[in-house]
């Protein structure tokens, strides 16, 4: 019964994590098209200061974002070994 409901809790998880890189690629393609844009190439330094995209805030976010998912990552593994030892404890102590 146990199984089931973690399988389920899996499933769940692994659809949920679907429909948001769908909901992202979807936002990215819809930002990619909105129109209001010039036409043809334009030289960055005829630009106005206004549409200069500075770089440093999304390369810092970009990699936060990953350290952020990669420590999530690690959390969700040390939980998971924790319960594996916790039963590998209870199984010792009954075959003793």
């Amino acid at each position: 019964m146990m199984r089931k409901v973690k399988a389920a809790l899996a499933r769940s998880r692994v659809a949920a994590m679907t429909a948001a890189a769908l909901l992202l690629a979807a936002t990215g393609a819809w930002a990619q098209t909105s129109g209001g844009g010039t036409e043809g190439f334009v030289p960055v330094n005829t630009l106005p200061p206004a549409q200069l995209l500075p770089a440093a805030p999304l390369l810092v976010a970009a990699y936060a974002f990953v350290w952020l998912a990669l420590l999530v990552f690690l959390w969700t593994i040390w939980r998971r070994l924790g319960k594996v030892e916790g039963e590998l404890r209870q199984l010792e102590g009954k075959t003793k």
